[in-house]
């Protein structure tokens, strides 16, 4: 499980295909602080697992289910990712619950700047609209966010400053894919209302 706040842009050092699947490798520092084998690794939202790792670089390898579903499919070495470890009992939840889970794949439409924030709009899958409230919760490419407002083919987010540096969104251009998950606690309640389940 993570919260969404992004611990530093990593960077792609390598992409080895392998058939229907790829390993990737990443340059880092900081979510290698205390990372080991088997540990988890939020990539642009991607929940992947320590395969190998060293003092700077470590590696995921990333499945087929994985590529067809979101936008790690055609990452390239060079290109800059999200990266967060997973929570800890002690971790402050400064986001939201975020499985690292995608559950679809959006692209920006627009952006438009102001002076202290910008104001990004993203396609949305048509699955995912139901999902989606003002002002609730929504994870792009990792990071959690507040929805400003909420379409049924899109939605928008306001990002500040420290958002616009300390992550991908800084320079996601418009056309750019981005991964998408919908807050956990909405899917759990349709379900519940859904089999009639709740006393």
């Amino acid at each position: 499980m993570f919260t969404g706040i992004v611990e530093e842009l990593g960077t792609v050092t390598g992409v080895e295909e392998q058939g229907d699947a790829i390993r990737l490798s990443i340059g880092a520092s900081t979510v290698l602080a205390d990372a080991g084998l088997g540990d988890s690794i939020a990539v642009n939202g991607c929940c992947l697992t320590v395969v190998t790792r060293t003092d700077v670089e470590w590696t995921a390898d990333v499945m087929q289910e994985t590529l067809d579903k979101t936008s790690l499919r055609g990452v390239k070495p060079g290109d800059r990712v999200n990266l967060e470890r997973a929570v800890t009992p002690q971790t402050r939840l400064g986001g939201h619950i975020v499985q690292g889970h995608v559950d679809g794949v959006g692209e920006v439409i627009s952006r438009n700047p102001s002076e202290h924030w910008e104001v990004v709009e993203i396609s949305l899958p048509e699955h995912l609209a139901r999902y989606l409230v003002d002002k609730g919760s929504i994870t792009v490419d990792g990071i959690s966010l507040t929805v400003v407002d909420a379409g049924e083919k899109s939605f928008t987010i306001s990002l500040i400053p420290e958002t616009l540096a300390r992550t991908t969104l800084g320079f996601r251009a418009v056309g750019d894919r981005v991964n998408l998950e919908a807050d956990i606690l909405a899917k759990h309640v349709e379900k519940l209302l859904q089999t009639g389940h709740i006393r």
